[in-house]
C-alpha cells in the first residue's frame, strides 16, 4: 500500500477533478474511502494520486470552515 493513500493522506482522483481534492478516512483493500470537497465516495487506490499542495491547501481551508460551521470532527 502506497502510504499516500493511507488514511488522513491528502489525495486527488487521477482521472477526473469533478470530485475535487479530498481527505482519505477509510481504507479496505484495494479501496479507499475519500472525503472529497464535493462528494464522500470509496474510490480504486489505484485511481488517487497524492494531492499538490494548492490542493492539499485547499482541503484542509474547505475542513476548515465546515468544522467552525458545524463543529465535530471532519
Amino acid at each position: 500500500m502506497d502510504a499516500s493513500h493511507s488514511i488522513g493522506a491528502f489525495v486527488a482522483h487521477t482521472g477526473t477533478d469533478v470530485y475535487g481534492p479530498g481527505k482519505v478516512i477509510g481504507v479496505g483493500g484495494e479501496h479507499r474511502r475519500v472525503r472529497f470537497v464535493y462528494f464522500v465516495a470509496t474510490v480504486r487506490a489505484a485511481d488517487l494520486r497524492p494531492a499538490s499542495d494548492a490542493e492539499t491547501a485547499q482541503v484542509r481551508e474547505w475542513l476548515r470552515q465546515k468544522q467552525a460551521r458545524y463543529g465535530g470532527r471532519w
